[in-house]
């Protein structure tokens, strides 16, 4: 598997009672449930309030067609409304089926999704509609084409993901295809958003997305002052010997930073390793990490994690002596905490800042 498409992986884990949607996911939930109610289907039809509020709405979408998304690999054309979405990458199936649309196929997840490789939160959600589960096809060691093209997609959404050039040419000539503006799975969260809405005509509904997310953020920052100015850093170490460092651009940091964590400013000022979505330290540049008041990783397992802290120069690292560490080994908390979508924050922010408060605590 090559670098570029190492990510994220998470364990079955159902949604805590008491952890509501935030406002806005639920109404697209309320919505996508109304849909699916009337037409019972899941073949990538419309999925939003438009069906019972009238043709209003669909018009408006429709005056957003034809429209040009460039990207870093080549511009999509879209000539009319989407129906038929494929999604590659982190989190872009929650945006696309929070605004209203079910895609009809979405990327088999081995690390976080259960035997059907669905994410828990996904399932929750087509699933409490009373709709259909999409179709799902491989990633790795390369992406199953023949699988997509069986689907008959009119736009594929790739906007945070790791797919080539190679890739892209292919993909675009079956349909239009939006892919990252930068960097390989470097898209910040609201940019993706933006773009998965701008190709669905759904720019307004996306940027209400944005708005309900920050406001999740800055209420649990509210309640929780203790997070705020306490230096950290995000790391990766799941491969014994190496060590890696995630950057502001990534949604693990990102959520961090929002809740009122800092970066370590001589770490955030790193640039990242050449062909990676990370910053290479080395184990033996672990000293680098001795102003972070907390550090966070994640790890595939409790083994996993027993390896990569048996190793002397990761264990003493301050932070981990002092116990402010939070190593996630939940792979659901993990991979829902590492992508800023209308369904990931509801489903484990709560769970999420519990974890950070307790790590937080050793510093008094």
């Amino acid at each position: 598997m090559s670098a570029v498409w190492t990510r994220m992986p998470a364990r079955r884990r159902a949604r805590p009672a008491g952890h509501p949607p935030g406002l806005v996911a639920l109404a697209a939930v309320t919505s996508f449930t109304l849909f699916a109610a009337a037409c019972g289907s899941g073949d990538g039809d419309e999925l939003s309030a438009a069906d019972q509020t009238g043709s209003a709405d669909t018009a408006e979408n429709a005056d957003a067609f034809p429209v040009s998304i460039d990207s870093a690999l080549g511009t999509a054309v879209i000539e009319s409304e989407p129906e038929r979405i494929v999604t590659i990458g982190w989190g872009v199936q929650d945006t696309v089926l929070a605004l209203g649309k079910n895609p009809v196929g979405v990327e088999y997840d081995e690390w976080s999704g259960d035997a059907d490789g669905y994410r828990p939160w996904f399932r929750e959600a087509v699933e409490s509609a009373g709709g259909d589960l999409p179709a799902t096809f491989a990633l790795y060691p390369e992406i199953d084409m023949d699988a997509i093209v069986a689907l008959e997609p009119d736009l594929i959404l790739a906007p945070n993901s790791g797919i080539t050039q190679d890739d892209f040419d292919i993909l675009n000539e079956l349909a239009p295809t939006v892919a990252y503006p930068g960097r390989a799975w470097a898209t910040p969260w609201d940019t993706e958003i933006e773009l998965i809405g701008e190709a669905l005509g759904k720019s307004d509904e996306a940027s209400a997305f944005i708005d309900d997310i920050a406001g999740q953020f800055a209420e649990a920052a509210d309640e929780h002052p203790e997070f705020e100015g306490v230096s950290f850093a995000y790391i990766y170490a799941v491969q014994p010997g190496q060590l890696h460092l995630y950057q502001r651009h990534d949604p693990r940091v990102e959520f961090l930073a929002r809740l009122g964590f800092e970066e370590v400013p001589e770490l955030a000022e790193m640039e990242l390793s050449e062909g990676q979505f990370t910053t290479d330290l080395g184990l033996e540049q672990a000293d680098l990490l001795d102003d972070a008041d907390l550090i966070v990783t994640w790890f595939n397992d409790e083994t996993n994690q027993a390896e990569a802290e048996a190793q002397p120069l990761y264990a003493q690292i301050p932070a981990v002596q002092r116990g402010t560490y939070l190593p996630v080994i939940d792979r659901h908390l993990a991979a829902a905490s590492s992508m800023l979508t209308p369904l990931t924050v509801p489903w484990v922010i709560d769970d999420y800042v519990d974890l950070l408060s307790d790590a937080v605590a050793g510093l008094d």
